[in-house]
């Protein structure tokens, strides 16, 4: 992680901390004084997948600067990228996956409108 910027956060347990931050994080307008150190999180902007006004899936780069060694796909040290609702962090090798996931996901859509289309009569 290469920084040009640092930030001091309160923490409930450590104080103020330092932090170098990534250039991609979108800053920590909302954080809270009580949070303890490990649970400090860079977070960049979300990319929301919207559907008719609903979000769908949310993603956005992470790292916990100061977390403890992490469970696999829980985050961590390591920037990855937060998937919500599937409530995992990926890195780019599980995000290659989802995306092709999504595109076969997507193929199987179009077949289901396929199928839809042809049961009304084409008409739609």
């Amino acid at each position: 992680m290469t920084s040009e910027r640092s930030i001091v956060l309160p923490t409930a347990d450590h104080g103020p901390v330092t932090l170098p931050e990534p250039s991609w994080c979108s800053g920590h307008a909302h954080h809270d004084p009580e949070t303890l150190r490990v649970d400090l999180i860079h977070a960049g902007p979300a990319v929301d997948l919207v559907h008719r006004g609903a979000t769908l899936l949310s993603a956005e780069i992470v790292q916990s600067p100061h977390a403890s060694p992490a469970s696999p796909y829980l985050g961590g040290r390591t920037p990855g990228v937060s998937i919500h609702p599937l409530g995992q962090t990926l890195d780019p090798t599980g995000l290659y996956c989802l995306a092709a996931d999504l595109d076969r996901y997507a193929d199987r859509l179009r077949d289901l409108a396929d199928q839809l289309a042809a049961s009304l009569g084409g008409d739609q």
